[in-house]
């Protein structure tokens, strides 16, 4: 289940098998990244990875890519096929030797079309069909149902580990060592720059307190992380301090994931209410907008490009996003994207149970409508969308022979994200698009010139997908504007 330290675990057998030189190639699905949230470079990748190890994997591939060159744009079956099992069937090796070749692939559940998560079950499965080549994959996921049922089709093929079910006193030991180890270099930073009066004694925290925040923690090692982050922050100056908050958790800390993740994230933002109630309200709506529309976004965004797309001044992401460094990793440079540490985070303020109980608790469907506006807003007022965006026809040039550098010149980071997600947020929102919605002028005004930056962006492809979901969403109306002029 969520936070039992899957992507950790992936990690350490990827080094560990680097180390070794079985690893063959590692994929590591993030929803809300583009390239990462979905399954179209996961084999092209994995075959990249694999022609960089076995040099002699090289040629056969290319000669796949070479006889037919849209082999990387094809269904996963023919991509896998291609590019991986035949190369890999092709391969020479010594007699009586057999390679052992070792794939990572982490969080499969976070890949957004099932239908993608049960093929790449079924073709993983493929590999035993090889004979000169051992290909063995490590897979990890919360138990969602395309996972389920596409292990169900493959029984016997497999062996399974469910990692909340392993028992509870060697969960606990193991996040007792990472919280012992963490803490220590906690109090060695922290000691390092004070003079020795304020310093925290040596045997801070305590096996004692050790042993209640592990406690605390089972099942969960994004519990302990997180807290680590809490109680390192140097924001907040006083890691004893900071640990006291996390310990008056303790007591309400209940069996069920839900009330673990009222544990991990609560401590954290419950210190953010300060002032007059006048003051939490203002903070709240201002968290609500900033963290509520970085948790939903489609892909990350910098935090100048998030202004731009939400019409909010800089400084208030700023104070925002500063005593959020143990959930969010927010980069010094205002052009680079901002993350969040764990899906769990979004899961926890997104929760419809925890509407009465979270102050901080963000409206999903309200968060899609906000940002659809946003999008549209920003495409339909900033100029960029036009004829000829890149000025292409004045200088003769064709589409094709656009730079990056041009493109990202005329269509800014966020000016590219509402072109390319603005449809998913009206989807998201649960709104039906009608003569007086939004979408409707901008489809009037700007189709045509849309379709051209999706085009520009290499996601002509995409726009169908998007054209097809603004038909499901479109109520017929009397005039018929949008469905028989613009998507049609």
């Amino acid at each position: 289940m969520a936070g039992t330290g899957k992507s950790t675990i992936s990690r350490t057998i990827a080094q560990s098998f680097a180390e070794k030189e079985d690893l063959g190639a590692s994929f590591f699905f993030k929803r809300g990244e583009r390239d990462r949230g979905n399954a179209a470079l996961l084999f092209t990748t994995i075959a990249a990875d694999l022609a960089a190890k076995e040099p002699a994997l090289a040629a056969y591939i290319q000669a796949a890519i070479d006889a037919n060159p849209a082999v990387t744009s094809k269904a996963l079956k023919e991509q896998f096929e291609k590019l991986i099992l035949q190369p890999l069937g092709n391969l020479e090796i010594a007699p009586n030797k057999i390679k052992k070749i070792v794939l990572v692939i982490d969080a499969l559940d976070e890949c957004e079309r099932d239908d993608d998560i049960r093929a790449i079950i079924y073709l993983l499965s493929q590999a035993k069909t090889l004979t000169s080549v051992r290909l063995r994959a490590f897979v990890t996921s919360r138990p969602e149902l395309p996972i389920r049922l596409g292990f169900n089709v493959i029984k016997g093929k497999y062996q399974d580990l469910v990692l909340h079910e392993i028992p509870r006193p060697i969960i606990e030991q193991d996040i007792s060592a990472f919280l012992h180890h963490r803490l220590t270099e906690v109090r060695k930073d922290y000691n390092a720059l004070l003079h020795i009066e304020r310093r925290l004694p040596l045997d801070w925290p305590g096996s004692d307190t050790v042993q209640a925040l592990a406690q605390m923690a089972v099942p969960l090692f994004i519990f302990a992380a997180t807290i680590c982050r809490f109680i390192e922050d140097p924001i907040w100056s006083d890691p004893a301090e900071q640990l006291a908050k996390v310990l008056e958790y303790q007591s309400r800390t209940q069996h069920s994931e839900i009330d673990k993740l009222d544990a991990t994230y609560r401590p954290i933002l419950d210190q953010l209410l300060k002032g007059t109630e006048a003051a939490k309200k203002s903070l709240v709506e201002e968290f609500q907008t900033v963290v509520g529309s970085i948790v939903l976004l489609a892909e990350p965004l910098s935090i100048s490009s998030l202004a731009c797309l939400l019409r909010i001044d800089r400084s208030i992401i700023d104070r925002r996003l500063a005593s959020l460094h143990s959930v969010l990793s927010v980069p010094t440079s205002t052009e680079s994207p901002i993350r969040i540490f764990h899906l769990s985070f979004r899961d926890f303020l997104v929760d419809p149970d925890k509407r009465g109980t979270n102050r901080f608790w963000v409206d999903e469907k309200a968060t899609h409508a906000r940002i659809a506006t946003r999008c549209l807003e920003l495409l339909s007022s900033g100029g960029y969308l036009r004829k000829d965006i890149c000025n292409l026809e004045m200088s003769g040039n064709a589409r094709t022979d656009a730079s990056p550098a041009v493109i990202e010149s005329c269509l800014p980071a966020e000016v590219r994200y509402a072109c390319l997600y603005w449809v998913h947020h009206v989807e998201q929102s649960g709104a039906r698009i009608t003569d007086s919605h939004q979408a409707t002028e901008f489809l009037k005004r700007h189709f045509l010139h849309w379709l051209e930056a999706l085009g520009l962006l290499g996601k002509i492809s995409d726009s169908i997908a998007m054209i097809k979901c603004l038909q499901d969403l479109t109520e017929v109306s009397h005039t018929d504007i949008v469905s028989n002029t613009y998507i049609h």
